[in-house]
């Protein structure tokens, strides 16, 4: 294994790459393969990133105990990328996509981790993350075609039919496939000795008040690992707030055409100031637009296009106004112009914005302090 700390940034490597598959599309390419009961298979490559050529030139020391005894001072010079190297996930993400072009398929532009096979009415999308790959295609003899192609490239394991996918498990039925991470969730419980902690039914308390009276954490080592493992949680639920009463919990995905899956969500908080209530969710409007354009520009290169508008839902009437009427009024004169394009998009019929009342505001789960009840109302189990 190469030491990469002794690689310098401009001089030895350039910018890091990690082939790494967004969950979104993940999810988006499970429901169609759901809809349209294709087969889903799991593979893994061995050793992938020893496939990648190298096109600047590296050395390395010789590694212990293969030192040369004639000449203990030379280095050795890789023609191939070894674990541990900076441009390993990049040569061997380049490695993956020539052949892949190869043998015809092309990437995604979405997606740089998603490649698409289409060839008449045969069509198949791989899904790359590092050196795990899942697979679904039309039909089972396109399916196993490609299986063997890829054996035939690399020293690969096929795992069968997906069922443990980066950590989360996979049960698939009649109704659809139910995605959990109940292992993972445990294992974080397990570091932060909470195991054996009371759920609690609200993730928010309605009464709570943040405040700073408390002392700071000694080592907050343990807090930040725990916080970048919780997120990793967001794969399969969107809120993370209270895990230990939740570790049933997980996302269904259906057996449907009708658009009833979960295939994204975000919650953070806005990079700048707003004026007004009015501005900060016309702010959160042209967020959600901006996802939806793209998972429109992802089903299009999926070849399942939408032919309708999506739907935008906001319970703020002044933002309805906004996202319909091109007049510049004195209330929203200083709103940035690149959050305006959400006009352009209703204007083309490609987005529709509709008013949503309180009792079906769902995205309040994420954002407030709710009653037990309206919690249960919101939450779909």
């Amino acid at each position: 294994m190469a030491n990469r700390r002794s690689q310098q940034f401009g001089v030895d490597c350039d910018d890091t790459f990690s082939p790494v598959v967004k969950p979104a599309t993940i999810r988006t390419v499970l429901s169609l393969a759901l809809s349209q009961n294709w087969p889903i298979h799991q593979l893994g490559v061995k050793n992938a990133f020893l496939n990648g050529k190298l096109s600047k030139t590296v050395y390395m020391y010789q590694p212990p105990g293969f030192v040369d005894a004639w000449f203990p001072h030379h280095v050795c010079r890789l023609h191939r990328s070894l674990y541990g190297l900076k441009q390993a996930p990049r040569a061997w993400f380049q490695r993956f996509a020539c052949y892949a072009y190869r043998v015809g398929f092309s990437l995604s532009h979405c997606d740089s981790s998603l490649f698409i096979y289409q060839y008449g009415i045969e069509v198949a999308y791989l899904l790359i993350y590092v050196d795990d790959t899942v697979l679904t295609a039309a039909s089972t003899d396109l399916l196993q075609r490609i299986i063997s192609s890829l054996h035939k490239e690399f020293d690969m394991t096929d795992l069968g039919a997906l069922n443990y996918f980066l950590g989360i498990s996979v049960t698939r039925d009649s109704i659809g496939m139910f995605l959990s991470q109940k292992k993972y969730a445990l294992e974080l419980l397990e570091r932060a000795h909470m195991a054996n902690c009371n759920p609690t039914r609200t993730p928010v308390n309605t009464k709570s008040k943040l405040g700073s009276n408390r002392d700071p954490i000694y080592d907050p080592t343990l807090y930040r690992s725990l916080a970048g493992g919780l997120q990793y949680l967001t794969f399969t639920r969107p809120d993370i707030s209270y895990v230990c009463g939740t570790l049933d919990f997980g996302l269904q995905l259906y057996a449907s055409i009708t658009g009833d899956n979960l295939l994204s969500w975000s919650v953070k908080r806005q990079h700048t100031l707003s004026r007004s209530s009015a501005e900060a969710e016309y702010r959160c409007v042209a967020n959600v637009v901006s996802k939806t354009a793209w998972l429109r520009n992802l089903l299009r290169e999926l070849h399942i296009p939408l032919l309708s508008a999506t739907v935008v839902y906001c319970d703020n009437v002044s933002d309805i106004y906004m996202t319909a009427n091109p007049v510049q009024h004195q209330r929203t004169k200083h709103i940035e112009i690149d959050i305006h394009f959400v006009r352009d998009m209703v204007a083309r019929g490609q987005v529709r914005v509709l008013h949503v009342l309180s009792c079906y505001q769902y995205a309040d789960i994420f954002t407030k302090g709710l009653p037990s009840a309206l919690l249960r109302n919101f939450r779909p189990v």
